[in-house]
């Protein structure tokens, strides 16, 4: 399906499950992949929950299969926007659950500060995969705090570069190249080799002005304040003690913020879990919607007091087939 927004902008969207069903799943992908990372994810959903519950996934603009951007559009306040248009029209009534990774998970966070009576009306449950409220704060690639600085500026020089290639998009035989860096600085302690050739086939389908634009915006991003106003909803914040891009620090202050929220923390996994840790991922997702179907008694909804528990946890650090 596609979806065609007020500045031509077209998004690739894929939606399964029937249209009243009693919860929508959005799913919504991390910065130069699309929504094929979320195919095991989609698969669980529909095993465990059915026609309960509908799931859709979209590819963000100047991703995967969606039309290019100008550069003034490639910030998270405009795919905060594309999500309200995306939920408007996929999912226009009954409650729904966002489950972001990275810059998705920012972009939910974007649809909160920009549109808070949409999202408030409309959002049910929240699950932050490896993201941040902070932007580059926390960002240290795992190294000591001199060399990610330096890291840092060749990354913020050369992303500039990038967003100036316009829909050119990165050549095969230089992503071949890099894939041992995709690997270190995506993926933990193990990688499936069919998990990094979709990681590579996504970055391959980014246009060079979306890999560049939105690191600026990216970077720059703080909304811990719009987390704390949203209450008791129902929510779930992973990461992995590998992560190299979004690591743990960037979760507990997610956590902190939604006292709701449980934790998990995975052992040796990196920033890429819903491949490296599809069974954690599930699970966190599987209960945010078990306590939204259960309806707003039991999942404690916006009046749940600010004293509620919050539960942390250490995930298995095992290895899912793919």
């Amino acid at each position: 399906m596609e979806l065609r927004l007020p500045d031509d902008v077209r998004l690739h969207v894929t939606a399964t499950g029937p249209v009243d069903a009693e919860v929508t799943v959005v799913l919504l992908h991390g910065w130069t992949l699309d929504g094929r990372s979320w195919h095991r994810q989609v698969a669980d959903l529909r095993e465990r929950f059915g026609d309960r519950v509908r799931v859709i996934a979209y590819d963000a603009r100047g991703h995967g299969r969606s039309s290019c951007l100008t550069l003034r559009d490639a910030t998270l306040a405009q795919l905060g926007d594309d999500l309200a248009a995306v939920v408007d029209e996929f999912a226009p009534s009954g409650p729904v659950v966002l489950v972001g990774h990275s810059m998705g998970g920012m972009t939910v966070m974007e649809y909160a500060h920009r549109h808070p009576d949409r999202f408030a009306a409309r959002t049910a449950g929240l699950v932050f995969v490896a993201t941040t409220a902070e932007g580059h704060t926390h960002t240290v690639y795992g190294l000591s705090p001199r060399i990610a600085r330096l890291i840092r500026l060749a990354e913020t020089t050369g992303a500039g570069v990038l967003a100036r290639c316009g829909g050119w998009r990165p050549p095969h035989a230089l992503l071949r190249a890099l894939r041992p860096s995709i690997r270190w600085m995506l993926f933990g302690d193990r990688c499936d080799p069919a998990d990094i050739r979709l990681v590579t086939s996504a970055v391959a389908r980014a246009t060079l002005r979306s890999i560049g634009g939105f690191r600026a915006s990216i970077g720059a991003q703080h909304r811990l304040d719009t987390l704390a106003a949203l209450g008791g909803l129902p929510a779930a914040a992973l990461v992995g003690d590998r992560d190299r891009l979004t690591p743990p620090p960037c979760a507990e202050s997610i956590a902190a913020a939604l006292p709701t929220a449980e934790l998990t923390v995975c052992p040796g996994a990196g920033h890429m879990l819903m491949m490296e840790r599809p069974d954690e991922v599930n699970a966190a997702v599987a209960s945010v919607l078990r306590r939204v179907l259960a309806g707003p008694a039991a999942s404690g909804a916006r009046s749940a007091a600010p004293a509620v528990a919050r539960r942390r946890r250490r995930a298995a650090g095992r290895r899912v087939a793919a």
